[in-house]
């Protein structure tokens, strides 16, 4: 309940549960120029091993950033939205990335942006992790 009695809406609690769990940003990527991202901006960070798993398996890619250890994949934010990324990928939000991070791919045009749900079914196939809308229900 709010201070006011009313209940916690999804949209908070979800914002809650993130800033909970989100590790010390180091700061937004700077995107080429010309891009713009009306949706936000989030990144899901893989390790680089995956990363060039990845490419192949996704119809358009974005902005992604890589360092010696990790690739960012800029996404539309909110992106985790009823959404668990699998392991070992992490979900940014803001897309807090190393300054060591150096642009890796940028697409044609103005948006930024890896389509989420492609780039998720990459991971979860690459990971061998079923989605989560194939797994059965429990009662």
């Amino acid at each position: 309940m709010t201070g006011a009695g009313q209940p916690l809406g999804l949209d908070t609690l979800v914002k809650l549960g993130r800033r909970r769990h989100l590790p010390v940003p180091t700061g937004r990527p700077v995107l080429p120029e010309g891009m713009t991202t009306p949706l936000g901006m989030d990144a899901v960070a893989v390790p680089d091993r995956l990363g060039a798993l990845l490419l192949p398996r996704l119809p358009r890619v974005g902005c992604v950033y890589a360092d010696a250890t990790h690739w960012w994949w800029i996404v539309p934010a909110d992106s985790d939205y009823a959404l668990s990324w699998p392991s070992p990928a992490h979900y940014a939000t803001g897309a807090p990335v190393p300054t060591t991070a150096r642009l890796l791919h940028h697409p044609e045009g103005t948006i930024p942006y890896t389509p989420p749900i492609p780039l998720y079914l990459a991971l979860c196939r690459a990971t061998g992790t079923t989605p989560d809308w194939s797994r059965p229900l429990s009662a």
